[in-house]
């Protein structure tokens, strides 16, 4: 039995229960509910207070463009990287400041009209509509009257004008009355408003005059894009602006003017080629001009009428070769001023004329464009980027390589033009000797007209290539096509309602639930056995229902007694009858109540065993062992003026200290005046000589002491006590309350400390979320049945169950008409 006895008591055995931690989480719906509501009504007050917003789209697709030039020069040969870099550019084109500018121009965008809302005044914009006919007498599009102006009408001839001026005190508007038809100015600008028909005196409408500028950042900042599908070249923009046809118009706009500028672009070449051809043609008109009046003036001063078959030969084969070498000058200057436009680092470089090799300038002709396409890339990405950066070193490396390579084929294009000159220049040699060998006058004749014909030639392949160029330019398609135009929808896109109210039903579940955990996260108080039973293997002995009425500060009513068919009076006696089972082969028990701190209850608990072990034929003594703060006598209604502490004394006897209740069989010594050294009167021999006297009288000595946290004056009771009970009130000891039994228990060797848990009512937020097995091993051999009568209201053994309840008011109202018939 012995070695039974040393073995470790070991605790029960837990399980986790999800209908326990269900009931948990439950236990405080009302806390849910009322989160969820706060919530809910948190996410309508944001919608209320919330301007909405707006999406539309449309759909451009980029003409595909392939090119082998890219495996010439080094450049990504990747279908996809090429795609991607397209992409890239032309989102950045897309949001450039010159191009959102000239959209800006294709709206109505020069004055707005607002209403004022009901929310917080936020002024409403009413694109399209203008509610007022306003003329602009005098407006200077750069120095104009920029703020909001209200105009309010007062009858059918007047109307106010309200407005904050340049100058003016900020928060202080400045009023004057305007009438109809007659100008009025605001600064710098002036009106004139048409009579709007009647409207009601409390309209106001808002009204303010706009540059194109105004709304740059406006479109810009609602503007999205985005491939419709991977390594597609369809780009879908997106719109979004509290306005829904604002932001149907803008975007129109922009994917309009965007295609107008990509045309534009492809044509500049063709364009450029225009203008150089037409300068070049000014300066051979002025020479055919100049050439076909010498040939008049020299015939009529020499009287020559026509020049020999000789002459006509040579000066055929001189025209033609001179006009080849005129040709060839022209690709020269050209391809000088293609070379040097590289060299000069220009955002748009061209190749002008086509006379070399065709193999030559198609590679040429493919690395401007391809040249052209980088600087227009890294034009874009600079509003992005810094000159450091690795993308913009990227585009850099591409531009100095690709440039190298053109200015390479240009230099082998260029000594191409000039080994072809100097052979047509050779053959003229011949021909020139042949000229100078004709009479004098011929010779003249010969030359005047060889000059003619010669800019004549060259004036006709100019005019023929001048030509193409301009059937080359009506050719040229935009290098975008607008699939899908923009049409306003009307549905907002931000806030989403129904998407924030169920985050905000979320939210609130989960703020609620998350409270109900923090609160037991944070709980610093034992609420039930489960929790002492984690904490200590001290056993407990019974479980004290909490008395479900207001009870007085001094417990003058001994409830055990008053309530005998209550749940409180029943878990009473479960402790009493748990008690006798300890010490049993004492013939008198000495028990001590003590507990942690004061308010646990340790006075109740003893008042109320007491009075329950005087009614099973036991004679009871209730000793109010705590000299500092005893509040027996208060229970008992007797005066303090004689008790224990007079008796340690020795200032009278132990009869004279006893009292006597109206209960039979129990008694009560009171702890008299406080003395000066309660801890040595409850150490002295004195002490040991009552509890000795009192067992000869008594059955049960039921001793209350001081908390045994505080102050050591319980330590000699509980080391002479047969029983050490150890008063935890639920709600109110904390869980190293819990430690301080086993504690005990262990420094002074006591086997016979037990724990009761005092003021205990069933609270699902704080109970366990497991479920307790105990097995034979559990706490050794000292194990006790008890119930916390949890979940047993209402069975009808309880004299507690006759108490109605709100919910129970249905029924009582039945049990009346019931009665009545």
């Amino acid at each position: 039995m012995e070695e039974l006895n040393k073995i470790a008591p070991k605790p029960p055995n837990r399980e986790f229960d999800y209908y326990k931690i269900a009931k948990i989480l439950l236990s405080r719906w009302y806390w849910i509910a009322g989160s969820v509501l706060l919530c809910f009504l948190a996410s309508n007050a944001y919608l209320w207070y919330t301007p909405k917003v707006f999406a539309t789209s449309a759909v451009i697709k980029f003409e595909e463009k392939k090119s082998e030039i890219s495996d010439m020069v080094g450049m990504a040969t990747g279908a996809d990287r090429a795609n991607t870099s397209r992409i890239q550019s032309e989102t950045i084109v897309l949001q450039s400041t010159p191009l959102l500018l000239n959209a800006v121009k294709h709206l109505d965008y020069r004055m707005s009209f607002y209403v004022v809302g009901r929310v917080l005044n936020r002024t409403n914009e009413l694109y399209p509509a203008k509610l007022l006919d306003v003329q602009l007498i005098k407006f200077d599009t750069v120095n104009f009257f920029r703020n909001l102006i209200a105009f309010k009408p007062i009858n059918k001839t007047s109307f106010n004008i309200s407005y904050q001026g340049q100058q003016s005190v900020e928060g202080k508007d400045i009023t004057q009355v305007c009438y109809y038809n007659v100008p009025f100015t605001i600064g710098p600008t002036s009106f004139s408003i048409k009579y709007p028909g009647d409207l009601p005196k409390t309209t106001s409408i808002l009204f303010k005059l706009n540059a194109p500028e105004d709304f740059i950042d406006r479109i810009r900042g609602g503007l999205r894009m985005q491939e419709t599908a991977k390594n597609s070249n369809m780009l879908s923009l997106q719109q979004t602006d509290a306005n829904p046809r604002f932001a149907s118009d803008a975007l129109n706009a922009v994917i309009q003017e965007y295609v107008y500028y990509d045309h534009n672009q492809r044509t500049k070449s063709a364009l450029q080629m225009i203008r150089f051809i037409d300068d070049q043609l000014d300066f051979l008109a002025t020479k055919l001009n100049g050439s076909e009046s010498s040939i008049q003036e020299y015939k009529q001063n020499k009287k020559i009428i026509d020049v020999s078959s000789a002459s006509e030969r040579v000066m055929s084969q001189a025209k033609e070769l001179e006009s080849q070498i005129s040709i060839i000058k022209l690709d020269l200057l050209a391809i000088d001023q293609l070379q040097q436009d590289i060299i000069k680092g220009k955002d748009n470089v061209n190749i002008n004329l086509n006379t070399v090799g065709a193999s030559t300038n198609t590679q040429i002709g493919e690395f401007v464009t391809n040249l052209n396409s980088l600087l227009a890339l890294k034009t874009g990405l600079l509003k992005t980027y810094n000159n450091h950066s690795p993308q913009i070193e990227d585009i850099d490396r591409q531009i100095l390589q690709i440039k190298n390579t053109t200015i390479n084929s240009i230099v082998s294009s260029r000594k191409l033009i000039e080994t072809k000159l100097k052979y047509i220049q050779d053959q003229l040699v011949p021909v020139n000797q042949q000229i100078a060998q004709l009479p004098a006058a011929e010779r003249q004749m010969v030359s005047l007209k060889r000059d003619f014909e010669v800019n004549d030639k060259v004036y006709s392949f100019l005019s023929e290539k001048k030509l193409d160029q301009e059937i080359l330019t009506a050719g040229i398609l935009p290098g975008a096509t607008i699939i899908d135009l923009s049409q306003p929808n009307y549905n907002p896109v931000s806030p989403d309602d129904h998407g924030l109210h169920r985050i905000a039903i979320v939210l609130g579940i989960a703020i609620g639930l998350g409270f109900i955990i923090l609160i037991r996260v944070l709980n610093p108080y034992i609420y039930n056995k489960e929790t002492i039973e984690s904490i200590t293997t001290v056993p407990i002995i019974g479980v004290i229902r909490k008395f479900p009425e207001e009870i007085d500060k001094f417990s003058t009513q001994i409830l055990a007694i008053s309530r005998p068919k209550s749940i409180f009076t029943e878990s009473v006696r479960a402790v009493r009858t748990n008690l006798s089972f300890l010490a049993s082969e004492k013939k008198s028990k000495t028990i001590c109540v003590t507990s942690e701190v004061a308010g646990e209850g340790k006075s109740f608990v003893a008042v109320n065993l007491s009075s329950t072990l005087s009614l099973i034929d036991k004679k009871v003594i209730l000793i109010a062992a705590d000299l500092r703060r005893s509040k027996l006598h208060k229970t008992f209604h007797v005066p303090n003026d004689m008790g224990l502490s007079n008796y340690l004394a020795n200032q009278c006897s132990m009869d004279d200290i006893i009292n006597h209740t109206n209960q039979e069989g129990l008694d009560f010594i009171v702890s008299g005046p406080v003395p000066p050294n309660p801890s040595e009167l409850l150490h002295s021999a004195r002490m040991t000589e009552l509890i000795n006297d009192l067992k000869e009288r008594y059955d049960i000595i039921m001793i209350d002491t001081a908390p045994i946290g505080l102050v050591s004056d319980a330590i000699p009771l509980v080391r002479m006590s047969d029983i050490n009970l150890f008063v935890i009130r639920s709600g109110k000891s904390k869980f190293h309350a819990a430690t301080i039994p086993q504690r005990i228990a262990q420094e002074y060797h006591l086997p016979n400390m037990v724990i009761v848990l005092n003021a205990f009512a069933q609270d699902l937020l704080h109970s366990a979320y497991y479920s307790t097995k105990y097995t034979g091993d559990s706490y050794g051999n000292t194990s006790y049945y008890y119930a916390d009568y949890t979940g047993h209201e209402g069975s009808g053994y309880y004299s507690d169950d006759d108490e109605n309840k709100w919910w129970q008011i249905w029924n009582w109202f039945k049990n009346r008409a019931s009665f009545n018939k």
